[in-house]
């Protein structure tokens, strides 16, 4: 058993994450923030401990950590990610000032491992699958910190010579996503037989199943120490266009209705080329994508349906559904 912390914890991939640890009978620590949503971890709120601090309140931080003395520290807090999210001080604030903080008190109290998470918008526009060597240009203010926060746990493991690698993640999917992102969104117009507004039919994207991101976290925490602060691609390596997704959406659930494509205006990172090169995560790790998209897609599809509460008055509120009166969910 090993003492865990996550940041993050109330988050898609960091709930899920939560859930493996505690799967496995790891003592598990989440740093939330003050007036976070607690909805994905209602289920959980007794298995873990739960500490209420700012990650940008450096003496909290300290404080939490030297109390709480983790094995192993999977910072998963994230500002940014999504379009409704633009305010640029917070944005350097939660992704690279928080990831100082964190780490610093983590250094101070010391550890065996330190996950980092980037993400894959830190290479911008590439016309191929970039490896983790490739030259960096972030396309966002999400991607510049994230970018810098990476390299500054890559130097700090590096100098002292500890284990702080990083994640970087491409587009995750499974349950507990946020309820706007195009797979939920997908198919909860799909039981209902309709199909939602559509970008550019061309648009790539490399989904990997958030179970397959978990071993990836599980394997950096654990895996071999041959370069301090080394970054890990975590990507299926293979493109799945939003035509692709549409037409497995439309199968799996029988939508008969046609796609309208473009009656979404594009955001400003998509792009036709969006894919990872993950031999190296393979190489070094040992770890490799399980699920196909089309399976994993099914899948959600089953844990939607498994879940009515979360159903009506998280993803899809005010629709009818017929199972409880609001308000179990916060």
């Amino acid at each position: 058993m090993k003492r865990a912390i996550v940041t993050g914890a109330t988050g898609f991939v960091g709930c899920n994450l939560t859930r493996r640890l505690l799967s496995q009978g790891h003592e598990v620590h989440l740093l939330v923030r003050p007036g976070h949503a607690s909805w994905r971890i209602e289920d959980v709120r007794r298995h873990v401990q739960i500490h209420v601090v700012d990650l940008g309140d450096q003496e909290g931080v300290e404080r939490t950590v030297a109390a709480t003395k983790p094995d192993w520290v999977f910072h998963l807090a994230a500002y940014g990610a999504y379009s409704s999210q633009k305010d640029v001080a917070r944005i350097i604030g939660t992704n690279f000032q928080a990831t100082v903080a964190l780490v610093d008190a983590c250094v101070r109290t010391g550890f065996e491992s330190f996950v980092n998470t980037g993400s894959s918008s830190e290479y911008g526009f590439k016309d191929h699958a970039p490896s983790e060597t490739d030259h960096l240009e972030p396309n966002s203010h999400y991607a510049v910190a994230k970018a810098s926060a990476t390299l500054f746990c890559r130097y700090t493991a590096q100098s002292l010579g500890i284990a702080i690698p990083t994640l970087r993640l491409y587009s995750v999917y499974g349950p507990y996503e946020e309820p706007t992102r195009l797979i939920p969104t997908l198919i909860l117009h799909g039981l209902r037989g309709k199909l939602p507004p559509l970008v550019d039919p061309d648009v790539g994207r490399d989904f990997v199943s958030v179970d397959d991101v978990c071993d990836a976290y599980l394997l950096a925490a654990v895996g071999p120490r041959s370069e301090p602060g080394a970054v890990y691609n975590v990507g299926t390596g293979v493109q799945t266009s939003i035509r692709d997704v549409v037409e497995v959406a439309r199968r799996t659930l029988g939508v008969l209705s046609e796609p309208v494509w473009g009656s979404m205006p594009d955001r400003t990172w998509d792009t036709h080329t969006w894919v990872s090169d993950s031999r190296r995560i393979q190489r070094d790790l040992g770890w490799h994508p399980k699920l196909a998209f089309a399976e994993g897609f099914r899948h959600l599809v089953d844990w939607l349906r498994d879940n009515p509460l979360l159903r009506e008055e998280v993803y899809d509120p005010g629709m009818g559904w017929g199972v409880t009166p609001p308000s179990r969910l916060r």
